[in-house]
């Protein structure tokens, strides 16, 4: 193998492993899921009746299964987040990234299927990931009653094989 091949794999894995040294604040970054909302009262009530009773609607939009909240993907590896919703009337996925719709293309696909007269589910995925794909995705699940979102937050790793 010739020198600079060598010496650029070298330098690859001391760039990476001090990123893994230095770069990393807060908690792991292993697949966890988050059981509470942002946002949401601790008490689950709001002070304004109005506001309760929108949040709170039955018939209103509520995420009932979501993707993890912290997501390591690999490059060059498929990236998938599910979000399933129900509510009176079938409540509408968006999907946002880093504050933007985003909308199927070459590389990202959203599929969507709806479950009998309340439910719908929806999955994003994004197949090969690269450096890009990384950030917050949010997807909201709304109708004439109330909105609700998840948002899940991604990085990547390179794996050497």
């Amino acid at each position: 193998m010739p020198r600079s091949t060598v010496m650029l794999f070298l330098l690859i894995v001391l760039l990476l492993n001090s990123h893994e040294t230095f770069g990393r604040r807060g908690r792991g970054r292993g697949k966890t899921r988050s059981r509470v909302q942002i946002g949401l009262p601790i008490t689950g009530k709001y002070r304004d009746p109005e506001s309760d009773q929108y949040y709170n609607n039955n018939d209103g939009a509520k995420i009932t299964l979501a993707s993890h909240f912290d997501l390591e993907y690999v490059l060059g590896h498929k990236i998938a987040f599910l979000c399933v919703a129900r509510g009176n009337p079938r409540p509408h996925i968006t999907w946002f990234k880093d504050g933007a719709e985003i909308y199927t293309h070459l590389y990202l696909h959203v599929h969507e299927w709806q479950i009998g007269k309340e439910k719908v589910k929806s999955k994003l995925e994004i197949d090969p990931a690269t450096q890009m794909d990384a950030g917050v995705y949010e997807c909201t699940a709304d109708n004439m009653y109330s909105i609700d979102r998840r948002s899940f937050k991604t990085d990547f790793s390179i794996a050497f094989d």
